[in-house]
């Protein structure tokens, strides 16, 4: 079962994936509120890997690479609420309020537990999904608001998330691409993330690493893989994903290819390959 049903005019989707695990790599260009109605929601970043349950509620960061990893749980299926929040809205807001000390910019995402503020929130944001007609401007803008006043006063680091506007400038290459790598994105993606066009990115890539993004990203995605399997005792349907690959059929071509061996001659007591030298 796979159902998605959104309004496009209030920036609002409820999301239901079944009853199976379901990933998506993103970069989000506006924050996002997501509220867990059911089963169980991972978030990876690239410092850090959260759980949220059925009740939470998490903030995500604008342009910061994430893999979201949704599962069923306790009989129930997954779905959710997730609350785009524009920007421009954001921006006006902050425009009007005087904040207090500035709060650093916070890469990570942030967990709301459950509180009566925000089921009321969320309650009363459902109706909306069933519009057939764009919501008035005025009235997106209030519930931006009211979301806005909400998170703050709940946690007063939600302003290092929500007040951050900054556009990506030109990072270190080789430290991003370090730290991120296990993301799915496009090249384009990670060209706009270091604060490079396309042409300079594979340019200075190259010359970082001597070799094509896209052999390097392969090979240190399998190397990832290779040391949670044989190190952590993991599944290959567990941690695909995670490791930067679409479908489970590719990992174990692209697998297989590097190491000579399939990816589940790793699972269980069965430990002893080491790489293949390259």
């Amino acid at each position: 079962m796979t159902d998605k049903q959104q309004n496009r005019y209030a920036e609002l989707v409820m999301a239901c994936n079944g009853d199976e695990r379901y990933g998506r790599e993103l970069t989000l260009g506006d924050p996002v509120l997501v509220r867990v109605l059911a089963g169980e929601l991972k978030v990876v970043q690239a410092s850090r890997t959260h759980y949220s349950q059925a009740g939470d509620t998490v903030l995500l960061p604008r342009n910061q690479p994430a893999t979201l990893l949704k599962y069923p749980k306790d009989g129930a299926t997954y779905r959710a609420v997730l609350l785009k929040l524009s920007t421009s809205l954001v921006r006006a807001y902050y425009a009007q309020q005087p904040l207090g000390p500035a709060q650093p910019a916070a890469p990570n995402l942030l967990h709301f537990p459950p509180s009566p503020l925000l089921d009321s929130l969320f309650a009363s944001l459902l109706p909306y999904l069933d519009l057939k007609q764009p919501l008035p401007e005025k009235l997106l803008a209030v519930k931006v608001t009211e979301v806005l006043e909400i998170l703050r006063s709940l946690d007063s680091r939600s302003d290092g998330v929500l007040a951050d506007f900054r556009e990506p400038g030109k990072l270190n290459l080789v430290e991003f691409m370090e730290a991120n790598y296990m993301f799915n994105l496009p090249l384009a993606k990670f060209s706009y993330l270091t604060g490079r066009s396309l042409t300079t990115f594979k340019r200075d890539f190259n010359k970082a690493f001597q070799l094509s993004p896209q052999r390097w990203l392969t090979q240190k995605r399998l190397a990832l893989a290779h040391y949670q399997l044989a190190e952590k005792q993991r599944k290959p349907a567990e941690l695909y994903l995670e490791v930067g690959f679409e479908n489970l059929a590719h990992f174990s071509t692209a697998f297989k290819k590097q190491f000579g061996y399939p990816p589940n001659a790793l699972a269980g007591p069965r430990v002893s390959h080491q790489p293949a030298a390259r």
